[in-house]
């Protein structure tokens, strides 16, 4: 698992085998007690460590929690199924199991909530489960693309703002569905989720392709 811990301090060299006795105490912690309920000290308890060890590590209750439901995204993989639907069920399928542990349930949406009124947290947020989640929609459309299956796009910046707009849709489908109205995100529902997704890209293809032959307004023709 790589170090989150913020930058700067100085001391003794950490202990992995302490990071995970303490992640997996505050994991436990989340499940018996709700994030409300939880106490470094009590963390510190179960991990059998001193409590000034938690606060070497981490500034406070909100960032061990954070850590504590991120590092499962850490072991998120992309099999290559050979399909794009393939693949993006998996992309579905994958966070979603992780967001129906009871413990991800409690601290992340706490860790969120608290977020909003802290940009410290929110970029924590972003870098510790985000950007894990986000590298998985870019490699599987980079497996797509050497398919020949992912719609033709025109030019670096409408790559990038598809391949962002994919991954708000899916994880926000996936969070909706998970945490806020509490419905399962099974294979049946990610396979609609799937086919909804590449029908909509498959659309915006052909609408783009079609702008494209138009002629513009000063006579010439679109460029791709």
């Amino acid at each position: 698992m790589q170090s989150r811990t913020p930058a700067g301090r100085s001391g003794r060299p950490r202990s992995a085998a302490a990071d995970t006795a303490i992640l997996t105490a505050t994991r436990a912690a989340l499940v018996e007690l709700g994030w409300s309920k939880l106490t470094l000290g009590d963390v510190a308890a179960r991990a059998g460590v001193a409590k000034t060890t938690l606060h070497r590590r981490w500034a406070g209750k909100n960032e061990l929690v954070l850590d504590a439901v991120a590092e499962p995204f850490d072991a998120l993989r992309l099999p290559d199924r050979g399909t794009l639907a393939a693949g993006v069920e998996d992309v579905v399928l994958q966070p979603a199991a992780i967001l129906d542990r009871p413990e991800a349930r409690s601290g992340l949406m706490a860790a969120v909530a608290e977020a909003t009124r802290d940009a410290a947290l929110r970029e924590r947020v972003r870098t510790s489960i985000v950007d894990r989640r986000k590298r998985l929609v870019v490699e599987g459309r980079a497996r797509a693309r050497a398919r020949g299956e992912r719609p033709v796009e025109f030019g670096p910046e409408e790559a990038a703002r598809t391949a962002d707009l994919i991954f708000d849709m899916v994880a926000g489908a996936v969070v909706h569905r998970s945490l806020v109205s509490a419905e399962p995100a099974d294979a049946e529902w990610a396979r609609s989720l799937t086919r909804v997704l590449l029908l909509g890209l498959a659309g915006a293809a052909a609408a783009g392709e079609r702008e494209d032959r138009v002629p513009h307004a000063n006579g010439g023709a679109g460029e791709a």
